[in-house]
C-alpha cells in the first residue's frame, strides 16, 4: 500500500471542494448542517458517533473519510485502544477489503496523532 498524508487529503478535499461550496452553497451548508447536527452530543456522544462514522468510512472504503474521522476523533480524546477495537467489528463486518483500510486507519491515526 502506498502511503500518504492523511492530513493533506483533508486539506486537498477541502480546497476542491472550494468550487462546489460557491456554485452550489445551499446544498454544501445543508450538508454541512446534516453532518454537525448528526455528530452532536445525544444519546451517544459525540467521540461513538465519530467511531460509527469511521467504521462506516472503513467499510465503505473512503479514504477520506479516514482523514476527516481520525482528525476528529483525535480532537474529541479517542484512545488507541478505542480505534482498535472498532477496526476489529470493522474487520469482522468488512472481511478484507475492511483490513486494507483498517491498516489505512492506523497509518492516518499514527501520523495525525504523532506530536508536531
Amino acid at each position: 500500500m502506498s502511503t500518504f498524508e492523511h492530513s493533506k487529503l483533508v486539506q486537498d478535499i477541502n480546497h476542491n471542494l472550494a468550487a462546489l461550496r460557491k456554485s452550489q452553497p445551499e446544498a454544501m451548508q445543508a450538508f454541512g448542517q446534516l453532518a454537525r447536527s448528526s455528530l452532536a452530543e445525544g444519546a451517544i456522544n459525540a467521540k461513538t458517533k465519530e467511531l460509527i462514522a469511521l467504521a462506516i468510512g472503513v467499510t465503505q472504503h473512503c479514504s477520506g473519510c479516514v482523514g476527516f474521522h481520525v482528525k476528529a476523533l483525535i480532537k474529541l480524546g479517542c484512545t488507541r485502544a478505542e480505534l482498535d477495537e472498532m477496526l476489529t467489528i470493522c474487520v469482522y463486518m468488512g472481511g478484507g477489503p475492511a483490513l486494507m483500510y483498517a491498516a489505512e486507519v492506523i497509518a492516518a491515526w499514527d501520523s495525525m496523532s504523532a506530536p508536531k
